[in-house]
């Protein structure tokens, strides 16, 4: 009975793992007639493909290559020449050394690579530094622009926001603006307080899209489906407001715990749950605030 009970186990231990891996799937959209957006199991890419390149924005996890590669060959025959990093999470970054094989040239904020190339506790864990050949090979401290496939690429930094390395990458001819999890489409956003990150910065990423784009601009969130203009500047109203209410708790003394429990604050915005609560919002933007 003990050594059937023991099978049990070890199979249904074993299953979850293997049903996880066989259930992701790549898809696709194609948003103009050179710019993709694949999803699967962690941060949205940005596939760029044209006469000159194929240019990726990041590459979800290790284990997913072949299968992004896979994919991408359904759209091009051409190798993925360009990978930019929109921040350094392991959901955006742990294909790189894959792809570097691949032949990929990595490009992120200098912050990315500082954070990639050290070990550190996060969350109760320890993070290894990733191998060299997966860290950036090329880094920028504010903006840089990249001239591929006849188009203008705006590779820009956006300051202590979702992380201290975010970058938002702008498509200016084919209107298209990758925003990495500077915005997490209809959800509540990460604030990785421990990586740099301040709901200032998420605000301000907001922005910044909202004067870049038009009607018709296509926005890749992090994580959530493409959006447009109007959406976003739904969700940056929705972090200033939360954010005036938890500035004016702390002006009124009231303590962490308080505006934790508080669920008026957010009781406007119960559809944006998700990974992120409405407790953990509130906690996030407090924790910011009084830095």
């Amino acid at each position: 009975m003990k050594i059937i009970k023991l099978v049990v186990l070890l199979l249904l231990s074993t299953m979850p793992l293997h049903a996880q891996k066989n259930e992701v799937k790549i898809t696709t959209e194609k948003l103009t007639d050179h710019i993709y957006v694949l999803k699967g199991q962690g941060g949205n890419i940005g596939l760029f493909v044209g006469e000159d390149a194929v240019f990726l924005i990041d590459d979800q996890f290790a284990p997913l290559t072949n299968k992004i590669l896979k994919a991408i060959k359904q759209i091009t025959q051409k190798p993925v020449s360009y990978l930019v990093n929109s921040h350094w999470h392991g959901d955006h970054t742990g294909g790189n050394l894959n792809m570097a094989k691949e032949g990929a040239l990595i490009l992120a904020h200098e912050n990315v690579r500082k954070r990639m190339n050290t070990t550190a506790e996060i969350r109760g864990k320890i993070k290894q530094a990733s191998p060299k050949e997966a860290l950036p090979v090329i880094t920028f401290s504010d903006n840089m622009m990249l001239h591929i496939n006849n188009e203008d690429i705006l590779v820009a930094h956006v300051h202590n926001a979702h992380t201290d390395g975010d970058a938002i990458i702008y498509f200016t001819s084919n209107n298209v603006i990758h925003m990495g999890d500077t915005y997490f489409q209809g959800k509540f956003p990460y604030i990785d307080l421990n990586s740099g990150g301040h709901i200032n910065g998420v605000i301000a990423s907001a922005e910044k899209v909202i004067l870049l784009a038009d009607d018709e601009t296509k926005i890749i969130p992090g994580h959530g489906n493409v959006a447009n203009r109007k959406q976003l500047i739904a969700y940056k109203n929705m972090l200033v407001d939360l954010k005036e209410k938890i500035q004016l708790e702390i002006d009124q003394g009231k303590t962490l715990a308080e505006v934790s429990k508080n669920n008026t604050i957010t009781a406007n915005y119960k559809l944006f749950n998700g990974w992120i609560t409405e407790e953990k919002i509130r906690i996030a933007i407090y924790n910011s605030l009084i830095q």
